[in-house]
């Protein structure tokens, strides 16, 4: 549970209420004003978006200094390129997921009238969305000291890419949930 949201990921979710939870979204990313204003709605969404795949990009930049740390030896570096090349592949494709969407979703939020649950939806979406971002980048550090430590190397990067997987599923329905209200 990502304890500065209190979000947790989807089905997971608890009965906090929707206004609260989206508090502490717009408190987390800089500038973000929220889908409140029906007319800030597409651009708010794009921040969201362009805030989550900034942070994706620093976790990749984290995981290319660990490739770089473990490329030192020659061993690990040979244990471990496969599964590392695996993460950043999913951790590149999910940025471009994020990156590419649909900018602002017009089909949903040019709608005049909008279920204030479908709108619930999404704000627990992009909670969970940022928990996974938070998520990834507490197992890319946790990745950096397994391979300090030359410990449980591949377990932890087969928990960064269960993450990944994650997140990029939980991507994907963000659209089936705009699709199913458009």
């Amino acid at each position: 549970m990502d304890e500065t949201l209190g979000t947790e990921p989807a089905g997971k979710e608890t009965n906090e209420g929707v206004l609260g939870r989206l508090e502490r979204l717009m408190r987390k990313i800089p500038g973000f004003s929220g889908y409140l204003d029906k007319k800030e709605r597409r651009e708010s969404d794009r921040e969201l978006r362009e805030a989550l795949a900034n942070k994706l990009d620093e976790v990749r930049l984290a995981l290319g200094g660990i490739s770089e740390t473990l490329s030192a030896d020659i061993v690990l570096a040979i244990d471990h390129a496969e599964p590392i090349g695996r993460v950043d592949n999913r951790l590149m494709g999910l940025i471009g997921k994020i990156k590419d969407a649909p900018s602002g979703y017009s089909s949903f939020f040019d709608a005049n009238q909008i279920n204030e649950s479908d709108l619930d939806r999404v704000y627990i979406f992009d909670g969970a969305m940022l928990a996974y971002v938070d998520e990834a980048n507490d197992q890319v550090k946790a990745l950096q000291q397994a391979v300090d430590e030359r410990t449980h190397i591949a377990a932890t990067i087969r928990e960064l890419d269960s993450v990944l997987k994650d997140a990029n599923s939980e991507f994907a329905s963000r659209n089936e949930i705009i699709k199913g209200m458009a």
